[in-house]
């Protein structure tokens, strides 16, 4: 009991989509992929949508909501998302699925409960996640401009967290990025740096952390195997995986009342995994 598996099925701007559940509910946070797409990566994991009883959104960007429309009729799931990301959406959704979402609310979905706050990002109305079971804490820490209090305070209660390091300072400055472009992703509005993320998790993380999901990582500005490297080497106790913008992770199950659990490998093939 308490315990929660998850998976990234997609992390990066190309979509994102991550599931979260124990035995019998599970949601997921964001809905980027298409639902062909979804389907199939959770059917290679060993996971079915009859489990998934609600879809959580952080915010407009279409790499998060573009198989929301499709996913949420077809499975007559209930969408959380808040007023503000709902109008700038563009999303026609069945009123009938849609549940208002709002921040430092948590919503139980079966034992799940899932909160949401508030974040530095430049969309209408964006937000983060965790997801509680019990003694276990998920977190979905992604698209950041900037650490906050917010983003401090709860990552320091989570076993296991997607945390963003979408960039490498010197290969963003060197790169073919336009400055406004540039400026935008490093300006407190836009994404979290390598740096930035290794600061947080080292100032943060707590002894019960066991494992760490690198996330919405650029597939101009970054690297797998420099930010790996770069995590791995102060991690101690934590297992770093890195989040792949082409293919799903394996499915990890994670318990907050006894001694971190590893990762439960699925078949993934011959997946292009960076």
């Amino acid at each position: 009991m308490g315990s929660l598996h998850l998976t990234s099925l997609n992390s990066g701007s190309n979509g994102n989509c991550y599931y979260i559940g124990n035995e019998d509910t599970a949601v997921l946070i964001d809905a980027g992929l298409s639902c062909r797409e979804t389907e199939k990566r959770m059917h290679r994991l060993g996971l079915t949508l009859k489990k998934v009883k609600a879809i959580f959104i952080s915010h407009e960007h279409s790499d998060h909501i573009r198989g929301l429309e499709v996913l949420s009729r077809k499975y007559q799931l209930p969408v959380y998302i808040s007023p503000g990301t709902l109008r700038h959406s563009g999303l026609q959704l069945d009123p009938g699925l849609v549940r208002t979402l709002t921040a430092d609310l948590p919503v139980a979905i079966g034992a799940l409960s899932v909160s949401a706050f508030r974040k530095q990002h430049d969309a209408a109305d964006p937000h983060s996640f965790t997801v509680e079971d019990g003694p276990t804490c998920i977190g979905v820490f992604t698209d950041i401009g900037s650490v906050c209090e917010n983003l401090s305070t709860h990552f320091r209660k989570c076993h296991a967290a997607f945390l963003e390091a979408n960039y490498d300072e010197v290969l963003l400055e060197k790169g073919r990025y336009p400055y406004h472009l540039k400026k935008r992703i490093r300006g407190g509005r836009g994404h979290l740096s390598n740096k930035e993320a290794l600061g947080l998790f080292l100032s943060c993380r707590q002894e019960q952390m066991s494992h760490l999901f690198l996330s919405h990582l650029s597939a101009d500005n970054n690297d797998p195997d420099l930010v790996l490297d770069l995590f791995t080497g102060q991690a101690t106790s934590t297992h770093i995986i890195v989040a792949s913008r082409y293919a799903e992770t394996p499915v990890y199950t994670i318990s907050g009342d006894k001694a971190p659990c590893t990762g439960v490998p699925q078949t993934l093939g011959q997946l292009r995994l960076f």
